[in-house]
């Protein structure tokens, strides 16, 4: 069994703009160790996003292949690549994206309903992981009474509910003040140390510096691949 979580080679993203085909990832070979602490950085239509979105099985590339913990997600149909994102795949949005009239509670259990599991089982995993996360006080609130920094802490406890092989944050603190940011990256250290694969997504150096290996892309290549410890 490869200690890989994720095996990427040659992987190419072109889009179609009209009569022009736009080449946004060029040939991409990487691969990330399980318990790696990962920063994906780069300017503006470096290919981080469209990156981002081929890792998180958002979307499927041009050519090449990707393995997700051994299975070739390449080259699975929709239905496929929404059973994998379930399972394996945790994700923490810049913009929370949790349900508006849906306690914090709710919003965290929701994976979990796709999963086939029981009420019961849901609310208590539900709980456990926002109490780790440090929302025990906070479950039956909904979204619009907490603070921006709650919302994100409920949206990483969504995202770690189903044990993913992958944490995969995009700008996890664009819409935080740089206080809360700081308490947000101390849970992504937290999460990290307990033995998960965490991948960002950000502009940000001191952002970044949290990561144990930066990968900066630019023009669809990557431009340098560097481990901090």
């Amino acid at each position: 069994m490869s200690e890989n979580v994720i095996e990427v080679r040659n992987i190419v993203r072109n889009f179609k703009l009209g009569q022009e085909e736009v080449k946004v990832l060029k040939g991409i070979d990487l691969d990330i160790k399980k318990g790696d602490y990962v920063a994906f950085m780069g300017p503006s239509g470096s290919g981080k996003s469209t990156f981002m979105n081929l890792l998180g099985c958002l979307d499927t590339p041009t050519s090449g292949s990707y393995h997700l913990n051994g299975t070739d997600v390449s080259s699975l149909s929709d239905d496929q690549l929404a059973d994998i994102r379930n399972r394996e795949i945790g994700f923490v949005f810049q913009t929370f994206n949790l349900l508006p009239r849906t306690t914090a509670l709710d919003n965290v259990a929701l994976p979990m309903i796709y999963a086939g599991m029981s009420k019961k089982a849901r609310n208590a995993r539900a709980s456990e992981v926002l109490t780790s996360v440090g929302l025990a006080d906070r479950m039956d609130h909904q979204p619009n009474q907490l603070s921006g920094g709650q919302r994100q802490r409920v949206a990483v406890g969504r995202a770690l509910v189903n044990n993913p092989s992958i944490i995969l944050a995009d700008e996890p603190t664009g819409n935080l003040d740089s206080k809360t940011g700081v308490e947000i990256m101390a849970l992504f250290d937290q999460i990290h140390a307990d033995g998960n694969t965490v991948i960002l997504v950000t502009h940000e150096e001191d952002i970044a510096e949290h990561a144990h290996r930066v990968i900066r892309l630019r023009d669809g290549v990557i431009e340098s691949d560097t481990r901090n410890r």
